[in-house]
């Protein structure tokens, strides 16, 4: 399955005192591609209400490697590396100059909007994003 990738600068507000960013800062970095990637495939937040459903997370890990800093420009990876009926599991990076910072990954959930139960993911959705 091929690879989205995300170009994010590092602001101020995603640091700590020191320059640094801060390390949930990774997790919203890693939501935006994600985010991102099904709007690249036409599938942005109106769209898919508009089928009464939602992804949500699952579950979610990192391990981070080496710092971010203010004003770096970082690249976040989305690959799918397995799907199911209701769910797909991310692998997901940021990188800045080719150096990975930090790998993770997400399970994400298809739920309908009203019951918050789980349901099958929409057959447009995975002939065209999972590929």
């Amino acid at each position: 399955m091929s690879t989205f990738e995300f170009p994010i600068r590092v602001y101020i507000e995603d640091t700590d005192a020191g320059g640094i960013v801060y390390y949930v800062n990774y997790f919203k970095f890693m939501e935006r591609a994600r985010t991102e990637w099904m709007r690249s495939f036409g599938f942005g937040k109106t769209s898919i209400f508009a089928e009464d459903m939602m992804f949500v997370v699952h579950s979610v890990s990192a391990d981070y490697k080496s710092p971010a800093r203010l004003d770096d420009q970082l690249i976040a990876t989305s690959r799918v590396i397995k799907s199911g009926a209701a769910y797909f599991t991310v692998e997901q990076q940021i990188l800045c100059d080719g150096k990975l910072l930090c790998s993770g990954e997400a399970k994400i959930v298809c739920v309908d909007r009203e019951t918050m139960t789980p349901r099958a993911i929409p057959k447009q959705i995975k002939d065209r994003v999972f590929v």
